[in-house]
């Protein structure tokens, strides 16, 4: 494996990081007790990655089995116990864990210990995925009606989000 080609042509470098304090609200609360934060959006990376932090608060909560056909996705656990599922099995997780699942990997992710997670989920190359989350949010708040089933089937579709039973 080779380095990809060069995408900045300068001889100086410049200044264009993005720092975001820890301080910082997260930009979505989608249950009561859990918070999103877009740590680095795919429009903020140029298509790059995502990369958002999930802190989960004690209640039961996280999406059963499925998988994606275009995107990557990885989960770094940073506090507490989250369950994670390896397309075989749930596994309970610890701070340092990590999980990458290629594109069509079967993965899940639960938070049943009772206690606050979080988390550090990676999305490669960088989707939309906020609003995948936040239309999620709004239906559990009650912002907004359930999706019918065509409704969520093509939602489910236009996110790259694929169930199994």
């Amino acid at each position: 494996m080779s380095y990809p080609p060069p995408v900045y042509h300068g001889e100086n470098g410049e200044v264009s990081a993005s720092f975001r304090p820890a301080t910082a609200a997260p930009e979505l609360s989608n249950q009561p007790g859990n918070d999103v934060h877009y740590l680095a959006t795919g429009e903020s990376t140029g298509g790059q990655l995502g990369l958002y932090r999930w802190d989960f608060g004690p209640q039961r909560s996280g999406p059963d089995p499925h998988f994606h056909r275009a995107i990557t996705e990885s989960f770094y656990i940073l506090a507490g116990t989250v369950q994670v599922y390896d397309g075989s099995r749930w596994v309970d997780t610890a701070p340092g864990d990590f999980l990458y699942v290629p594109q069509g990997g079967l993965h899940g992710f639960k938070n049943v210990s009772g206690e606050p997670a979080s988390m550090l989920i990676l999305f490669t190359p960088g989707a939309p995925r906020e609003g995948y989350f936040e239309t999620l949010a709004d239906v559990a708040q009650h912002r907004r009606p359930p999706l019918a089933d065509p409704e969520r089937a093509a939602f489910m579709d236009h996110h790259d989000t694929f169930w199994v039973d």
